[in-house]
């Protein structure tokens, strides 16, 4: 399969047209053993528990199947510590999407927790924002401490996908599908990325690590882990800025996702998205 290795279109909001989709967050991974004092740059209480989830996403509609970020295995949950509950790609069967079929998969940002498992979308064209990979496959990755949250095979499987014209690339905001963008707001990672969704609830925002937490964003208090401070800051107003409510602004770990928004049948680990939420 050929396809162009880059791509720097520009977004067209659509007014009062917009599809609307399906959105969906599928657990496959938890780590209790974390508290404020570990998660956050201010904490309040520094013992306070503060566990995460891990989650990959997926939106629906109109013949269209778009997924948010890949995951990582069983393998890597356990160098990494995590409790692995399940195959994130298993979780996507289980709502009816098969993965060799998938043609679209946004890579949120290239830290190992997000960006595993591309060999399971093999039809699949990965959007990738461009100053991610150049950081990623840079100088900074030179030193120790800015390379930990990145895993070295999912790198270099990202650079093949390159070189198979398989990685669309982008530099800010883009149109992926009819009223589905990306945009560019760094942070957390140089070349993280968000989605920003049309939905009969209204515009959903899938936020990633641009805000781990509903805390971090409504609390204004930063995740420990980041690559500029200003940029994480401004990137929450870009999310509130594209989003219809704080509601429909979804953080990348926060267990709370599970609690709040109805679940598929049959799949506790799995909720819908594009549903209000039930409090």
């Amino acid at each position: 399969m050929t396809r162009p290795a880059m791509t720097t279109s520009t977004m067209t909001t659509p007014t009062g047209t917009a599809p609307q989709y399906e959105v969906f967050a599928l657990r496959y991974a938890h780590f209790a053993d974390r508290t404020q004092g570990s998660n956050l740059i201010f904490p309040d209480d520094h013992a306070a528990p503060m566990p995460l989830d891990f989650f990959v996403w997926a939106v629906r509609g109109h013949g269209r199947t778009i997924v948010l970020d890949t995951g990582f295995d069983a393998a890597s949950a356990v160098r990494r510590n995590r409790v692995w509950l399940r195959s994130p790609i298993d979780a996507l069967r289980g709502i009816g999407i098969a993965p060799e079929t998938v043609e679209d998969v946004v890579i949120s940002h290239m830290h190992w927790d997000h960006a595993g498992n591309w060999a399971d979308f093999p039809r699949a064209r990965f959007h990738v924002q461009e100053a991610e990979m150049a950081y990623c496959t840079g100088r900074c990755m030179c030193h120790e401490p800015m390379r930990r949250p990145f895993d070295v095979e999912h790198v270099t499987q990202a650079v093949r996908h390159v070189f198979a014209e398989r990685v669309a690339f982008h530099a800010g905001t883009a149109e992926i599908a009819p009223g589905i963008t990306l945009h560019l707001v760094g942070g957390h990672s140089k070349g993280q990325q968000i989605l920003r969704v049309p939905t009969a609830r209204g515009w959903v925002v899938l936020a990633s690590d641009a805000t781990h937490f509903w805390h971090n964003i409504r609390a204004r208090s930063p995740f420990v882990l980041l690559h500029s401070l200003e940029d994480m800051i401004e990137g929450w107003l870009t999310c509130e800025r594209l989003a219809d409510g704080p509601d429909h602004i979804i953080p990348g770990h926060d267990p709370a996702v599970l609690r709040r928004f109805p679940a598929v049948a049959g799949d506790a680990d799995t909720v819908r998205l594009d549903l209000p939420p039930a409090d």
